[in-house]
């Protein structure tokens, strides 16, 4: 199927320590099943009251030495923008920074990510003795690359970013690449292609997920995770009123003024089902900001949720607000107060976001 080329700097890093929903009822075709959990049902979550916020040396060696030897000036090169540092390759088509602060947040939503899948790495039904190629789109810091290489250890896991921020040693049975996915893809067929929190990042989502369904393998799957929207919440308590909203969609309108879809979740299962999928699987999940759910479950994911909200706001805004809206750093900032102030407060709101999750398979006799 595919390696994502075109000015691909590979790096070959090589073991490191590993870092893992909620359905609603299915509404679209009969191929779209919805898989059940304990908290596959959607009903408004119900608030606690009582919430507080609470192995061989010369060939490691070989190994770094190509990955250092791989990078270009290119790739490296990072600018520097209000303060953050951002990457270089295909610049300026990713709005987040790749900074120290920015690597940190990543292996923690990590975490958000996996307490969303039910505390898994993924959901699509892939049988272990069939996944032998594997592609994590929008790597990061590679920590879902890892853990899915330490668990499958006979696959070759091939992660790709545009930010050369991936640790110097991993399994030797993956491969992280410098590439953008919306560049052309050369051969390189694969068993299981993962994609999770892209939103902001692609210009062209039908032909991302058309390019994906081509290079999968016949019985192969690809599975994809969004946002769907801005903030809601189930008591009225968030409203247009708050600080919080107005900044989130003055970050999602910005995004998408770029030309960028911010809101991609409510659509990913159309594309799927476009691209020629089968077996397709869909969940929504609620995921709080904050503690305030009675369920232990979402508990745990509000706090996670929050926690990494409150250490990405600068990183998620800087660049919009200031690079693409033109506020001044000064006037954002305090936008940004205003917001963290009511995030910190258990009693400004109930709020969530929606995430979507969707599985496809390529059918098993289509070699295309």
């Amino acid at each position: 199927m595919t390696d994502l080329t075109g000015g691909t700097a590979e790096l070959q890093p090589s073991v490191a320590p590993a870092a893992g929903t909620t359905t609603a009822p299915n509404t679209g075709p009969s191929r779209v099943t919805s898989n059940g959990n304990d908290h596959d049902e959607q009903p408004p979550l119900e608030v606690d009251d009582a919430a507080v916020p609470a192995d061989d040396d010369s060939a490691n060696e070989d190994q770094l030495s190509s990955y250092t030897a791989s990078l270009t000036s290119s790739v490296i090169d990072y600018p520097i923008e209000n303060g953050r540092r951002y990457h270089a390759y295909r610049a300026g088509s990713y709005f987040m920074p790749n900074d120290q602060n920015e690597m940190d947040r990543l292996d923690y939503a990590h975490l958000v990510t996996t307490k969303i899948l039910g505390d898994k790495l993924y959901v699509a039904p892939i049988e272990e003795k069939k996944v032998h190629q594997v592609l994590d789109i929008g790597t990061g810091t590679g920590l879902w690359a890892i853990d899915f290489a330490d668990r499958f250890p006979a696959a070759e896991v091939h992660g790709i970013d545009l930010s050369a921020i991936q640790p110097e040693w991993a399994p030797p049975n993956v491969k992280f690449e410098i590439d953008d996915v919306e560049s052309p893809w050369v051969d390189r067929t694969y068993d299981f292609i993962n994609c999770h929190w892209m939103m902001g990042s692609i210009q062209d989502w039908p032909k991302l997920v058309s390019n994906c369904y081509k290079n999968l393998n016949p019985g192969g799957w690809a599975e994809f995770l969004e946002m769907g929207g801005e903030y809601s919440s189930d008591d009225g308590s968030f409203t247009h009123d708050h600080a919080t909203y107005k900044w989130i969609k003055t970050l999602f309108d910005g995004i998408a003024s770029t030309g960028r879809d911010s809101r991609p979740g409510t659509k990913l299962k159309g594309w799927v089902e476009n691209a020629g999928f089968e077996n397709i699987t869909y969940k929504k999940v609620k995921v709080p900001l904050g503690v305030w759910p009675k369920d232990p479950y979402y508990k745990e994911m509000g706090f996670l949720n929050l926690t990494n909200l409150l250490d990405g706001l600068e990183a998620f805004t800087l660049r919009i607000f200031c690079g693409v809206l033109g506020f001044t750093k000064e006037e954002t900032m305090l936008q940004l107060a205003e917001v963290r102030k009511e995030l910190k407060d258990k009693r400004s709101f109930n709020a969530y976001y929606e995430v979507h999750i969707v599985c496809g398979q390529k059918p098993a006799g289509n070699a295309e």
